[in-house]
C-alpha cells in the first residue's frame, strides 16, 4: 500500500475500531459491530480537447451498529475524534433502546468468520496527477475524433481513480480490513449526420492501471460505436428472437441475482421465491460465484460482515443452488448466510454449449433474423411479478447480418419466460464489476415499435 494515498494508517483504523467497541461495552450494548474506512480519488474530464473538470476526494467515514439483546441502532460520523466516536455510539445506543426486537437480528455466527484473509492483489496504487490524467484523456478523446468526420463532438472522456481501505470488526473478535483501488477511463462520442445525433460509450475499468485498454482503443470503439446508430429506424411491432449484447446481458445477470437475493426473498416479493433446487434456466446454463479472483474487481475474501467468502454454484445446469443471503436475511428464512452481505462477488454466467468460435458474429448468425439489444431505458422490471418491459435501441439483423440500427422501441416479456428460454451464451465475454458474461440469446420476445 502506498502511504502517500492515506491520512490515516491501518494501525490507526485499527485502533480507532478498537475503540469503538469498548465504547458500546461501556455504554451497555451487548454485542457491536464498526467499520472504518478511508478514500481518496482524482477525477479528470477532457471535452473537445479541452479540460472540462479536475476533482479530487478525500473521504472518511466510521458506521456502527450496537445490540441491545435482539435490539439494534445504528450511527454514522465522519470525525475521528474520541469525542465524536462517544456521541456516535450513544446515539446508535440511543436508537436501539427504542426499537423493537429482531429476532434475526445479532452478529454472524463467530465460526463463520474469516480471521486470516487471504492477500487477493485488490490494491494497485496509480501514480498520475492531473496534468498526465489531461494528457490520456485528450489521447483517447482524439482517437475518437479521428475515426470519421461525423465524430464531431463529445460529452468528454475521463479520467478515475480511487485509493481506499477500511478496518471491520465486532464484538466477537473479528478484526479485518484491506485496501483496495479502482481505475478507470471512458469517452462518450457524438456523432451527426443530416440532422441526426447519436452518442454512445465505452470505458475500460481494472484495480490495476497496466491492465486498463489504451485510450486510443477506448476512443475508436466508442467512436464505432456512436457512428453504427446513425440512421436509426422504427420497425412495427412483431414477435422474434433477442440478442442481449454483452453490456446489455451483464443486466439480467443482476436482475437474477436481486430476485434470488435475502431481501426480496423473506419479503416474498420475487418471482422466484422458493426457487432454490429448480430448473430457472435450461441445462446448458451455469452460474458461477468465485470472489477469491487474484485482482478482479468482485473479489473479497469476507462479505461485509467478516463471512468467508467461498467458491461455489449459484446455478449448476439451469438449476438453482442457492440464493445471495446475509446474516439477517438467513435467519428470516431459517438458513445460513452464503457471505453475501453487500452483495454477490464475481459472478460468471456461461453456457456447456458456447465454444470458442461464438463470438459475437457467430451470435447473429444463430439468431438468424432478430434484434440485437444495445442499449436499454426506463426501469421497467417488475421483480415481483418478473414482467419486463423497457425502452430499447440496437440493431435489426436478418439472416445473421445487421441490416439497420433501430431506434425507439419497447422490449417486453417475463423474466421467468426470458430465463427459461436463453438459446445460447455468447464467447464475447464482457467483465463489468463482478460480474462476466457473454451476449445472451433469448428465443423470443415482444417487440413494440411503429
Amino acid at each position: 500500500m502506498d502511504d502517500t494515498d492515506f491520512i490515516y494508517s491501518n494501525s490507526h483504523l485499527e485502533q480507532i475500531a478498537t475503540d469503538v467497541l469498548r465504547f458500546a461495552r461501556e455504554k451497555g450494548a451487548s454485542d457491536a459491530v464498526v467499520g472504518v474506512s478511508e478514500g481518496s480519488g482524482l477525477s479528470v474530464t477532457v471535452r473537445r480537447g479541452n479540460l472540462d473538470t479536475v476533482e479530487r476526494n478525500q473521504d472518511k467515514s466510521i458506521g456502527l451498529t450496537v445490540f441491545i439483546g435482539k435490539k439494534r441502532g445504528s450511527a454514522t460520523t465522519s470525525d475521528f475524534s474520541e469525542t465524536s466516536l462517544r456521541q456516535a455510539v450513544d446515539a446508535a445506543y440511543n436508537i436501539a433502546c427504542f426499537t423493537a426486537e429482531d429476532d434475526a437480528a445479532g452478529l454472524p455466527e463467530p465460526e463463520l468468520l474469516e480471521r486470516h484473509p487471504q492477500d487477493l492483489s485488490l490494491y494497485h496504487h496509480w501514480d498520475i496527477d492531473a496534468s498526465q490524467a489531461m494528457e490520456l484523456a485528450k489521447r483517447c478523446e482524439q482517437a475518437a475524433f479521428d475515426v470519421d468526420s461525423r465524430i464531431s463532438n463529445s460529452e468528454g472522456a475521463n479520467i478515475q481513480v480511487s485509493h481506499s481501505h477500511f478496518i471491520a470488526a465486532n464484538s466477537d473478535g473479528f478484526l479485518g480490513g484491506y485496501p483496495y483501488s479502482s481505475h478507470s477511463l471512458s469517452m462518450v462520442p457524438i456523432a451527426s449526420e443530416s440532422g441526426d445525433m447519436q452518442r454512445d460509450y465505452w470505458f475500460t475499468a481494472s484495480r490495476n492501471p497496466s491492465e486498463l485498454k489504451l485510450p486510443e482503443s477506448v476512443g475508436r470503439y466508442a467512436a464505432e460505436r456512436a457512428l453504427m446508430r446513425l440512421g436509426g429506424q422504427r420497425i412495427t411491432t412483431r414477435k422474434c428472437p433477442v440478442l442481449f449484447e454483452a453490456p446489455m446481458a451483464i443486466g439480467l445477470i443482476s436482475t437474477f441475482v436481486r430476485a434470488v437475493s435475502g431481501g426480496s426473498l423473506y419479503r416474498k416479493s420475487t418471482f422466484l421465491l422458493d426457487s432454490l433446487n429448480k430448473a430457472v434456466f435450461p441445462e446448458h446454463i451455469n452460474l458461477l460465484e468465485d470472489p477469491h479472483l487474484i485482482g478482479a474487481m468482485g473479489s473479497a475474501p469476507f462479505d461485509d460482515e467478516g463471512v468467508r467468502t467461498v467458491r461455489r454454484k449459484v446455478v449448476d445446469e439451469g438449476v438453482v443452488q442457492g440464493y445471495f443471503l446475509s446474516s439477517y436475511s438467513a435467519r428470516r428464512l431459517g438458513m445460513q448466510t452464503t457471505g453475501n452481505a453487500g452483495g454477490s462477488h464475481n459472478l460468471i454466467f456461461s453456457s456447456t454449449t458456447t465454444g470458442n468460435e461464438d463470438d459475437y458474429e457467430a451470435m447473429l448468425r444463430k439468431m438468424n433474423t432478430g434484434l440485437v439489444v444495445t442499449e436499454l431505458l426506463g426501469q421497467g422490471i417488475n421483480v415481483v411479478t418478473g414482467d419486463y418491459s423497457r425502452g430499447a435501441s440496437g440493431y435489426w439483423v436478418e439472416n445473421g447480418v445487421v441490416q439497420y440500427p433501430v431506434q425507439e422501441i419497447t422490449i417486453a416479456g417475463n423474466l421467468k419466460d426470458m430465463f427459461a428460454h436463453i438459446v445460447a451464451v455468447g464467447a464475447d465475454t464482457l467483465i463489468r464489476g463482478g460480474k462476466q458474461t457473454g451476449s445472451i440469446l433469448i428465443e423470443e420476445m415482444t417487440v413494440a415499435g411503429a
